[in-house]
């Protein structure tokens, strides 16, 4: 079950509607949002859900009885290439090991559209989860990639760090949307149940 969920991305308002920032855009679409109280903690944004607040948010969803009392969920303030560091500050506290860990990013390797759950596996070159596999010593901890997708030029850090086009912003609110009823259900049932489903999951 997951415990700890890191929102991935650049803190501050010229970055916020990046394509990089996907992860922390997220963050704002959860059914629940309204009730995370965000303070400056473990190097980012800190906020704290009982499970019965998350149970109440999806009512047509019943818990598994393994699921966590409390949830913790983080927006690190490192900047994407130190994202590590504010997720290893977050878990260290609280002892969540990295299996229990999920981490939400942008991806170039899905195009936008599509969301993928998984566990473990390859970084695809993003720098946030090289940091977080850096700090841990482990690339074992689950994913949550909003897809998107790779420019027809090569100044790829040029790209993910503009913001998502007027064309593109029906496609992310799509994205968004069902994103959050999603792993809204993966708190509250496990991640494990929305695989294959959800292994790249067109919207």
């Amino acid at each position: 079950m997951i415990e700890l969920i890191a929102f991935l991305g650049n803190p501050g308002q010229e970055y916020a509607k990046n394509r990089h920032n996907a992860g922390r855009q997220l963050a704002e679409s959860l059914p629940f949002a309204r009730s995370l109280n965000w303070q400056k903690k473990y190097k980012g944004l800190y906020a704290g859900l009982d499970r019965a607040m998350l149970q109440a948010s999806s009512p047509g969803v019943a818990p598994v009885p393994e699921a966590p009392a409390r949830l913790h969920f983080l927006m690190p303030e490192t900047y994407m290439n130190l994202s590590g560091e504010s997720v290893q500050a977050a878990a260290s506290f609280f002892k969540v090991p990295p299996a229990r860990i999920l981490v939400v990013h942008d991806e170039l390797e899905i195009p936008l559209g599509t969301v993928s759950f998984k566990f473990s596996g390859g970084l695809g070159g993003h720098n946030g989860l090289r940091s977080v596999k850096a700090c841990f010593g482990s690339p074992d901890f689950w994913h949550l990639r909003i897809g998107i997708g790779r420019p027809n030029h090569d100044d790829i850090s040029g790209w993910v760090l503009s913001d998502f086009s007027a064309a593109e912003k029906p496609a992310l609110a799509q994205v968004l949307e069902a994103a959050a009823a999603a792993l809204t259900r993966a708190l509250l049932d496990g991640p494990e149940k929305l695989l294959p489903e959800w292994n790249k999951k067109p919207l």
